[in-house]
Order: C-alpha cells, then sequence, then structure tokens
C-alpha cells in the first residue's frame, strides 16, 4: 500500500467524551492507491520538526468519505502529542502521512460462511471499526458490534446503519451488560471475529473464539516512530517470528500474536 506525506485542513474537532475527540479534515487525493481502509492509520503531526514531541501520532481512521471528500480520527487525549492535535480548530492545518498498515481484508470477511461476522472492541479501540462495518456492510456481510466501556459508552450511534445488532459491556454497569465485552460474545454463532482494543481484551476474545474453532483476526496497538516500518520500534513477537505492527500489522491472525495459556 502506498503512501503519501501531505498537508491537509481541519474541518471539525468535536468533543465525543471528557478526553475523546473526533477529528474531520479535508482530503481531495481520492486515488485509489492512497485511499484509506479499515484498519489502516496515519502519522498526524501538527507541530514543527524541532518541537516536541520528537514522534508524530498514529491515529487510526475512524471514517472516510469519498462523497464529502474528508477522513475522521477518533482519538483520545492523553499526552502532549494528542493534546496539540486536540488544540486544534477548524481551519488549522495539519500534516498526514498515510496510509499506512495493512488493514482488515473485509471482502475475505464478507465471503467467509454466511458472512455473519462479529466485530469487538473496547475503548478507544472502537475507533477503526466504523469504517469496518461500513465496508463489511457495503461488502454484504452481516456484522454485529459487540463494545465494551469501562462507564459511559460513546459514539455507537454511528454504528447503527450498517450494524445488524450492536451490544454493549461496562465495566460499571452503567450501561448494557454489567461485565466483560467476552460475557455477551458468543462466536459458535460467527463465521469470523474482528477485534479492536486492550491487549488482555483481545486475548480473553481469541481464547473465546478458539474454544469453538471460530477464527479470529485482531488490530495491534504499538507506540510507533515511523508508521512505515524502517525504525523496527513497533516490533513485536509473533510465531513466525518478529514483525512490525506498523507495516506487517497492526491486523493479524490472533494465534500469531496471542498464546493460549
Amino acid at each position: 500500500m502506498s503512501a503519501i506525506n501531505c498537508k491537509v485542513s481541519v474541518l471539525a474537532q468535536e468533543t465525543v467524551a471528557p478526553d475523546i475527540r473526533r477529528l474531520t479534515v479535508s482530503w481531495e487525493d481520492q486515488r485509489p492507491e492512497f485511499m484509506p481502509h479499515a484498519g489502516q492509520f496515519y502519522m498526524l503531526r501538527c507541530w514543527a520538526a524541532d518541537e516536541a514531541p520528537v514522534l508524530s501520532r498514529p491515529i487510526s481512521v475512524h471514517d472516510a468519505s469519498t462523497e464529502h471528500d474528508t477522513i475522521t480520527f477518533l482519538y483520545q487525549v492523553k499526552g502532549q502529542g494528542t493534546e496539540k492535535l486536540a488544540a486544534l480548530k477548524s481551519g488549522d492545518t495539519l500534516s498526514l502521512t498515510g496510509p499506512c498498515g495493512n488493514g482488515f481484508d473485509v471482502a475475505a470477511a464478507a465471503k467467509s460462511g454466511t458472512g455473519r461476522v462479529a466485530v469487538v472492541g473496547g475503548g478507544i479501540g472502537t475507533a477503526p471499526l466504523l469504517l469496518l462495518c461500513k465496508e463489511l456492510a457495503a461488502a454484504g456481510a452481516k456484522p454485529e458490534l459487540y463494545v465494551g466501556f469501562r462507564d459511559e459508552p460513546y459514539g455507537l450511534e454511528e454504528f447503527l446503519p450498517y450494524c445488524a445488532a450492536v451490544s454493549v459491556a461496562t465495566d460499571s454497569g452503567a450501561v448494557g451488560y454489567h461485565g466483560l465485552v467476552t460475557g455477551i460474545l458468543h462466536p459458535e454463532n460467527f463465521d469470523l471475529v474482528l477485534a479492536c482494543g486492550p491487549n488482555v481484551m483481545m486475548k480473553g476474545v481469541y481464547k473465546l473464539c478458539a474454544e469453538h474453532n471460530t477464527p479470529c483476526i485482531v488490530s495491534l496497538e504499538r507506540k510507533m516512530a515511523c508508521g512505515l516500518g524502517a525504525c523496527l520500534g513497533c516490533t513485536c513477537m509473533t510465531k513466525v517470528g518478529p514483525r512490525t505492527v506498523c507495516k506487517d500489522g497492526p491486523v493479524f491472525a490472533a494465534e500469531e500474536v496471542f498464546d493460549l495459556d
């Protein structure tokens, strides 16, 4: 997948939850090789090369619209880089490098079995799942969304047009099932499970899938420097040896990156 570096304009910056922002930018380069797909990400930077922090920030694509020439990012404000991103206003500019990573194989997922696919997310791990559900629905699959949050969920209304069902679990019991998202997931009812969220959540999802012989695909998160596989800073160990999360991933078959013990 080709990647480019370019300047884009901020169209909107919205507060979704106290520490969650939705950033929409212009994207007029409609060449197919540069259009993002579900699970890919961009390296974002709105500060000078000699300013802190040193590294750009990898942010997954939440949504992309060829109709409106936009890309949307959903991210958590939790450090110096994302604080600077959160300060952007309509009309400001920032740099994007991408799209990076391999993304989800939506075509293969839609053709699996009966097309019943479970999409599982945890917290800000739901960010790349909106575009995933949109692409799955467009490919003829029947995605069902299972999401876990600590307390109040956010952004779920966006998924409703594309999902056959949306199920929620919260640690606090504020909304939906009181407990972990694995408490409401039944992999035996699906041909495939796709997940993104904290590693402990994804490992739990994988174990549950393994019990029912349901294939499981996961999207990993790592701190990244280049986003292009050059610096090896995001290397993770897999069953076939070390792989870079930014270039070889972030999407992997769960059995490649997680053990069952």
